[in-house]
């Protein structure tokens, strides 16, 4: 992102601010930027004086003002950094005094993990006046695989689109999981070398052949033999495989086929921009477009908000996973 280039900058400059608040729904980039702090303000013989770290749980806000008020011992700055700081929202507003005339020699770090601050209240105002503010935001599904090319590209590898999908896929949208993940390629792979499903089927234990990507595949080939192959892998792995993840994900594919047929231009380029999909993948819509008229995908869309139900308990008793995903297939193909 951007905005945390430009913090490391500004901290790698000397021109670091008194107040960093880091709050938001995604703890990765929190996180980064607090290491950053820790890790590259103070030397290793001024941290010992001069750095700080409290918990949320642990401590108040008082305590944190408390700390924050003192000087440093033979260094231009001390670092005072709150972990879990979320614990003191119900009294975070007391903080705005100490924001409004913040130490000038201390770098006060909170990390604010999957909560906001109201805007409308008088320490949103007063921090972004007299700090730094930082927002980290959820990324959805379809921005997770771009930002895993971009950080992978960053470190000087390449990845396949599919073997993106497949991370996503097993990984969810944790990118403190996926950065983990990456790391241990990293490790294994040369630099340059394309990060295939291969490589991650042998490193990180997904399987290239057998997994929600290849179904849905399957599917829209209609490729009845290898789709039913699948269903028995997941009938048999039930724990790797929930049932709420295959249906949820088929049926985001098919309600993105519905918006492929009511498209007027079917180029890759505008496919792949209305339906939020890398280029790579349109080329699955087109063929299963051709397998599915829109009549029947909106048949389909019904059945599988039908299964979601059941699966869930809803109008059926306790149904095994084999006889939903035997049932899921029947519906689809």
């Amino acid at each position: 992102m951007d905005r945390i280039k430009e913090i490391v900058a500004e901290i790698d400059a000397g021109n670091p601010k008194p107040i960093y608040f880091l709050m938001g729904e995604e703890p990765y980039y929190i996180d980064r930027i607090s290491k950053y702090i820790s890790d590259n303000v103070l030397t290793e013989d001024e941290k010992g004086f001069n750095q700080m770290v409290l918990y949320g749980k642990d401590t108040s806000v008082d305590e944190v003002i408390s700390n924050a008020k003192r000087f440093p011992m033979m260094a231009e700055h001390q670092v005072v950094i709150v972990k879990e700081a979320q614990h003191l929202s119900r009294t975070i507003e007391n903080l705005t005094s100490y924001a409004e005339n913040p130490q000038p020699t201390t770098i006060l770090v909170i990390c604010y993990k999957y909560k906001k601050l109201d805007k409308r209240k008088k320490l949103y105002k007063t921090i972004q006046k007299k700090g730094e503010l930082f927002e980290s935001k959820k990324l959805y599904e379809n921005q997770v695989s771009e930002w895993i090319r971009r950080t992978l590209a960053s470190k000087k590898y390449k990845i396949s689109p599919k073997a993106c999908m497949l991370l996503v896929e097993f990984l969810g949208t944790d990118l403190g999981k996926i950065n983990n993940e990456l790391d241990k390629l990293t490790l294994v792979v040369q630099p340059s070398t394309e990060i295939t499903p291969e490589v991650i089927e042998e490193n990180i234990g997904i399987s290239k052949d057998f997994n929600n990507f290849e179904l849905k595949k399957a599917i829209g080939e209609k490729d009845v033999t290898k789709a039913s192959r699948i269903i028995d892998y997941f009938a048999q792995n039930p724990k790797d495989n929930p049932f709420v993840v295959t249906v949820t994900l088929l049926n985001t594919f098919f309600t993105q086929l519905l918006q492929y047929h009511g498209l007027s231009d079917h180029s890759p380029g505008n496919v792949a921009k209305v339906l939020g999909v890398n280029p790579y993948f349109v080329k699955e819509y087109s063929v299963a477009a051709k397998n599915y008229p829109m009549k029947r995908v909106s048949g389909i869309i019904s059945g599988l908000r039908n299964l979601d139900l059941k699966g869930k308990g809803v109008g059926a008793n306790n149904m095994a996973q084999a006889d939903l995903l035997k049932e899921l297939l029947t519906e689809i193909v």
